[in-house]
């Protein structure tokens, strides 16, 4: 059995472009001599549709779009879809052959955690798929139908040699490898062989990482696709026979993995958004590099645009390292003093201010006119702003609504403080761009005079840490405290956490890299008395 694993990257409710990229598919695979293409999980309408799913007339034309690829599918196909029987709506499998569907299996269990909300949508299924390729009995199921033993051990009883599976699984920092080693037990624990067809590309906050594979009934992974791209893989499943590997591309960890999601993530919000160039502030420090950097990797450098805002406690050395790193990029670079405008504004609220000292209100207008002059930017010349701030700053709202957190995307936001310093030196290390005092200068908003990130928190090498505990693993503040941190620094970073809610409901979307990112993944109240 010839098996082409079709490793898309479709955009959500552009149905008509998602059918053209599925006939490409088709092609493809028939002329590599397929007996059967596999394509994603809601590869017609994109994964997740969300909301989209509750108009009717968006579900009949995926089901038209059904109908239209069943007719033109230049060979045997599993395809993803929305199928509508009746009031229920399934996330459904499509297996189309001589220019009809011939039959629809319908996804069983359907996830409604982290990012998920499938069960808003959609209706379990209750039955199984079994086709008959070559001779062997060939079973279907869909993405989260391999995450749980039950729904394979059921094929794998009524006769299943081979299981395919159509997913939408989104990328996280090690999802790969765990995924891959799920999909091996899987293989082992029934002895069938494993056919994975996983989505690619960014979609909002998510990121598909591709990677398809092919497992043998002893586990060895005979084919595996690329990582963050789209891919044919091809691969013969041989019943009965010693497993044969046949094209398998290399595992990407760690640094290059999240880069990778990083890039692709940024590539397709712009994309798929109908923007060509995007802008953002460069202060010279390390978070702003890393984001003009992966613009500059991600779109290329002639579609970036910098912009250096001087303000009376900006240091020589920061315009240096933001003039430095512009060059080492080729991107192009504007240089806007704020002064004028802080010092009007300044003028303007005097007589409101009179008696009362200068405090974070001022340091905060300084960020706010910035980010007025990136919005004007963007109205005047089409120009996407991208927010520079970090996961750690966003934790505990060390970050100005409207000013710095101004953007319509964020592309490091679900990346800690320390992980960027990493991503940096990694990616120094390819090609040298940011600028050495740039990784080794004391981090500063530079907003007054002297100002480092320490005098309002904790160093980030602890500070990380707390917030992985507390936002990720939600740990409560005395479990945090018994592995080892000081209760006085983890209460007050709960605090921080907590209280900056309302911030964080406001900023821009930005790329999910870890287990739980804010968003979807972490949904707490804004008005909350809980602490702890």
């Amino acid at each position: 059995m010839r098996f082409a694993l079709a490793q898309v990257n479709p955009t959500v409710g552009d149905i008509d472009g998602n059918l053209v990229l599925a006939l490409q598919a088709a092609r493809e695979a028939a002329e590599a001599g397929a007996d059967l293409v596999v394509l994603p999980e809601l590869v017609i309408t994109g994964y997740p549709p969300e909301d989209l799913l509750a108009k009717p007339h968006f579900v009949e034309r995926a089901m038209e779009a059904i109908e239209t690829f069943a007719k033109e599918a230049a060979c045997p196909a599993l395809v993803g879809t929305p199928w509508q029987e009746q009031a229920a709506l399934y996330n459904a499998a499509a297996y189309v052959s001589g220019g009809v569907v011939r039959d629809v299996y319908r996804k069983r269990l359907l996830p409604n955690y982290g990012v998920f909300d499938e069960k808003r949508y959609f209706t379990p299924g209750n039955a199984n798929m079994l086709l008959e390729m070559d001779g062997s009995g060939v079973g279907v199921t869909i993405c989260e139908d391999a995450w749980q033993p039950e729904p394979i051990a059921r094929l794998a009883s009524i006769g299943a040699k081979a299981v395919v599976n159509l997913s939408a699984s989104p990328f996280f920092a090690g999802k790969g490898v765990s995924r891959e080693r799920m999909l091996v037990r899987r293989a082992l624990e029934f002895g069938v062989w494993v056919v994975y067809c996983n989505l690619v590309g960014g979609q909002d906050e998510l990121v598909f990482d591709g990677r398809s594979v092919v497992i043998a009934p002893d586990g060895t992974v005979v084919g595996r696709a690329r990582s963050f791209d789209e891919d044919l893989l091809v691969v013969d499943v041989e019943v009965g026979e010693p497993p044969r590997v046949q094209r398998v591309e290399p595992r990407i960890e760690h640094e290059p993995e999240m880069y990778a999601a990083l890039t692709l993530g940024l590539r397709d919000y712009i994309r798929k958004n109908g923007f060509t160039d995007v802008v953002l502030g460069l202060s010279g420090g390390i978070d702003s590099a890393l984001v003009a950097t992966l613009a500059a990797d991600a779109l290329g450098p002639e579609h970036v645009h910098g912009v250096m805002m001087p303000s009376r406690y900006s240091s020589e050395g920061s315009l240096a390292d933001a003039r430095a790193l512009a060059s080492a990029l080729g991107i192009e670079t504007l240089e806007l003093g704020i002064e004028p405008t802080f010092s009007a504004a300044l003028d303007t609220l005097a007589p409101v201010f009179e008696g009362r000292e200068p405090d974070v209100t001022e340091e905060n207008l300084q960020a706010r006119v910035r980010g007025m002059l990136l919005m004007a930017l963007s109205n005047k010349f089409g120009w996407l702003v991208l927010a520079t701030g970090n996961k750690s700053e966003l934790s505990v709202g060390y970050s100005t609504l409207y000013g710095d957190m101004v953007g319509g995307f964020a592309p490091i936001k679900d990346v800690f403080k320390t992980k960027v310093y990493e991503l940096a030196r990694w990616r120094n290390a390819l090609a040298p761009a940011i600028p050495e005092s740039t990784l080794t200068k004391p981090p500063s908003a530079e907003l007054r005079p002297g100002q480092t990130d320490q005098d309002a928190l904790p160093p980030y090498e602890v500070l990380d840490p707390i917030l992985v505990e507390y936002v990720e693993l939600d740990r409560s503040v005395d479990e945090i405290v018994e592995s080892g941190y000081d209760r006085e620094t983890v209460e007050r970073v709960a605090a921080m956490v907590d209280g900056a809610e309302y911030k964080r409901r406001q900023g821009p979307v930005g790329i999910k890299v870890t287990p739980k990112a804010f968003g979807k993944d972490r949904r707490m109240p804004i008005t909350n008395r809980y602490r702890g």
